[in-house]
């Protein structure tokens, strides 16, 4: 079996113990960079696709007759033309690499930078200013998590270490899943009004594009923060330029946008109540070795006939 890791641009794969497992069984190639076209992959019965970073439409697995088999990493296979891969007969497969705290740990990171101002100060004492602002503390805060999945649940546990009251939104939370957790089950527009932080965790999907829009910013306090760690178009990115433009809200913390890389001269760059950063809540050693032990353990399976979790056209 011959396997191509794709968009190692981290370089990160190389070391991992899944990666050497797959080299006991399979030759493995790893780019670290933007593969040019399909003739890359030609020759390969594998790959390993890293998060959405490579686009896999219809006419692209076509270029393929050797590709049997994708181990996708992560939760979502947005870039992936599913109904095609079933047609030609390529797997899909789940590697999600179970949960890691990265995405939350880094969630808390932009909580406090905007709460203490810290992104601001840093700059200031750089240019030889010795600014002292009053800033303020998570605990007492209510926080507003939209979205209860594995990362929004472990951040409602770790705000509550912090002395924050947890309030949360999900299309399928129940009282008693926000129970146990330590959160109260809101209606989405009762968590805009009451939230001191609203924290974006939500999925991706046609129900959530947008699901933060302009009427719903317009619900925030104006000494009110929103952090968005999950996947761009979730947050009207227009409405909150307005809304961020115009001082209604006290601030944001962006680590995902409507695309990306973020243009340059775009209108977020020119805010200063905005920390803008470059989608690195998930990537961390400890996320990159989950990954490739799923990858390893779906392409070992896969090849010894095992019927590995895959996503289907309807997912």
């Amino acid at each position: 079996m011959r396997i191509a890791v794709l968009n190692d641009i981290h370089h990160a794969y190389e070391n991992t113990a899944g990666i050497r497992r797959l080299r006991e069984h399979a030759q493995v190639k790893i780019f670290t960079g933007p593969i040019s076209g399909p003739s890359d992959l030609r020759g390969f019965d594998a790959v390993i696709a890293n998060r959405e970073r490579t686009l896999f439409t219809a006419e692209f697995l076509e270029q393929l007759p050797d590709l049997r088999i994708i181990a996708q990493t992560g939760n979502h296979a947005y870039h992936i033309d599913l109904e095609a891969a079933q047609k030609l007969g390529i797997v899909i497969a789940k590697a999600t690499g179970g949960f890691c705290t990265s995405a939350g740990e880094f969630t808390f990171g932009l909580m406090m930078a905007l709460m203490r101002e810290i992104p601001w100060v840093d700059n200031a004492v750089k240019n030889g200013d010795w600014p002292t602002p009053m800033t303020r503390v998570l605990r007492g805060k209510t926080l507003g998590i939209v979205g209860m999945g594995n990362i929004g649940r472990y951040v409602a546990q770790v705000a509550q270490v912090f002395g924050m009251n947890v309030v949360a939104w999900g299309p399928r939370l129940t009282a008693e899943i926000a129970t146990a957790v330590g959160a109260k089950a809101l209606d989405l527009d009762e968590l805009m009004k009451q939230s001191d932080i609203v924290s974006v965790h939500a999925t991706l999907a046609a129900e959530s594009r947008g699901l933060i829009d302009a009427r719903r910013l317009a619900l925030m306090k104006p000494s009110a923060y929103i952090v968005n760690t999950a996947r761009g178009p979730i947050i009207d990115e227009a409405a909150l330029v307005h809304t961020l433009a115009e001082g209604r809200i006290a601030g944001a913390a962006l680590d995902v946008f409507d695309q990306e890389p973020l243009p340059k001269g775009h209108a977020l760059t020119g805010l200063s109540n905005v920390i803008l950063t470059s989608h690195i809540g998930w990537p961390t050693d400890e996320m990159y070795a989950q990954f490739a032990d799923a990858a390893a353990d779906a392409l070992l399976g896969w090849k010894q006939g095992v019927d590995v979790p895959r996503f289907l056209p309807h997912h």
